[in-house]
């Protein structure tokens, strides 16, 4: 059996295991008076220093509005997947900077535009998607969308230490529900007036598409009065009066726009407003928020906490102050602090560790971000650092909570061949396995002891950590994490 403490033992001594864990507590240690600066500081600009806004529409107006008057905010995600992901959190980050400060906000879910299909962006037609799925989905992003921003607020309210937010109403809504009752010759006899297809023309989504050897459908040359419809609903019942979206949105913003206006009372005040996010690129160019080329959902079930951490873990230096601004909350003097301290010695990639422990927390929940530090560090050692001294239970408790941990059962894995334990973990088949094994790729504990090439190798309690935990690794990088009861 191997001793859990001992991992530690090996890796380094009392005094650096001090240093580090004041590292790790000074890098998360929120400047107070900082935060209190940014809460205070005029909302737009702020949203701008932070790189979290591209265009805003009648900007001055709006400026002086969000200071004095309370708004209501939305932003809305079709259906098209079954979670959201990273590069979909830049409008939902706006609204919740807005909801910190008293604003109401509301998160849409296209249940019915999701059908037709939003052309900004695309060269080619979405795929149609089945019904059942398209339910599903709006099931599951209207629920991430709501764990987002409470989770968020928490996660904001635990950065202060005496009460600093004062947060709005947070609500979802699926666009179905108005949909349902309108009927096609009905809101071309409303509506249809006030759409002017010049316009919609030369939308660049649509001028795009129609150039195309492939042409646009009616149902996405129509997207855009839909969305616009949208906005026009929630501006009349909800009180709802910015639409939040990528810089790809903007003409259906815009169009929203114009379609309340002609559709209000003159005599009204209120006006609608819009605001775009910037595209969100890597310094090389990559778009954000793939890994590997897939894309880091923020559904745990999908991307586990802990490769959400481990993504940010891997950012560039040359990222990661713009990446400290736009997903996290700490006041912005303190993230060049940060990031300053960190480019005199980057190899203990302190930056990483501060956004990877903020965004995991942001997303997931309080907690959640050191959880994954642990395993981090267990994992993936930086040089001359380790996480101090910690019980098997607490390792098997966040190896848990990071979604990483299978619990196996004794008598159908002990004392069998290394390759049946690759199957089941590795998720592959046992000629697959004994293949891995026989080329020498499966590694075991932490000391990362490559298993013997014949699979001769049987598994066994002492082979474990604290006789509970098995730690494999298969390649170079995946490792295999079990509690074997």
């Amino acid at each position: 059996m191997i001793p859990f403490r001992s991992i530690f033992k090996r890796q380094l001594g009392a005094r650096q295991l001090h240093q580090f864990s004041e590292l790790w507590h000074q890098s998360l240690n929120v400047d107070q008076k900082l935060l209190q600066e940014d809460l205070e500081q005029p909302l737009l600009p702020h949203l701008k220093e932070r790189g979290l806004v591209s265009n805003v529409t009648s900007e001055e107006q709006l400026g002086e509005l969000i200071e004095k008057t309370k708004l209501g905010l939305y932003c809305g995600a079709d259906p098209t997947a079954k979670s959201l992901h990273l590069g979909n959190l830049l409008p939902l980050m706006i609204l919740l900077h807005f909801n910190i400060r008293g604003h109401d906000i509301t998160g849409l879910v296209g249940g019915a535009t999701g059908a037709v299909g939003d052309p900004s962006g695309r060269t080619t037609e979405r795929s149609a998607m089945e019904d059942q799925t398209r339910l599903d989905n709006v099931s599951r992003i209207s629920g991430q969308m709501e764990r987002f921003f409470t989770s968020g607020v928490r996660y904001v309210k635990s950065l202060a230490i005496t009460p600093m937010v004062n947060e709005g109403a947070i609500s979802t809504r699926n666009n179905y529900e108005w949909w349902k009752d309108v009927t096609f010759l009905g809101f071309l006899s409303t509506y249809g007036r006030h759409i002017r297809v010049g316009q919609m023309l030369a939308r660049d989504s649509v001028k795009g598409r129609i150039e195309s050897e492939n042409g646009i459908g009616f149902n996405e040359f129509a997207y855009q009065v839909l969305q616009a419809y949208d906005f026009h609903y929630l501006f009349q019942n909800d009180n709802v009066s910015i639409q939040v979206g990528g810089n790809d949105q903007w003409g259906n913003i815009t169009a929203g726009i114009d379609f309340i206006t002609r559709l209000k009372d003159p005599k009204s005040k209120k006006q609608p407003f819009g605001i775009t996010v910037p595209l969100l690129t890597t310094s090389s160019g990559a778009k954000f928020g793939k890994s590997a080329g897939n894309a880091v959902f923020i559904d745990s079930s999908i991307t586990p906490s802990f490769d959400l951490y481990q993504y940010f873990m891997k950012t560039p230096d040359s990222d990661v102050a713009k990446l400290l601004k736009i997903f996290t909350f700490l006041p912005i003097k303190q993230i060049d602090s940060i990031v300053e301290r960190h480019m005199k010695d980057p190899s203990y990639r302190n930056a990483q560790r501060v956004l990877a422990n903020e965004v995991t927390d942001l997303i997931h929940g309080i907690g959640s971000g050191k959880d994954a530090a642990v395993i981090s560090q267990i994992l993936y050692p930086l040089p001359d650092l380790a996480y101090p001294d910690i019980d098997s239970e607490t390792l098997i408790h966040s190896f848990k909570n990071a979604g990483i941990l299978t619990t196996l059962e004794g008598a159908e894995f002990l004392n069998k061949p290394f390759s049946t334990l690759v199957a089941k973990l590795h998720g592959c088949s046992k000629k697959e396995a004994k293949k891995l094994v026989a080329n020498g790729g499966v590694y075991l504990g932490y000391d990362r002891f490559k298993v013997d090439t014949s699979d001769s190798l049987l598994l066994t309690r002492e082979q474990l950590i604290d006789g509970k935990i098995l730690l494999l690794r298969v390649g170079k990088a995946k490792y295999c994490i079990a509690e074997i009861v």
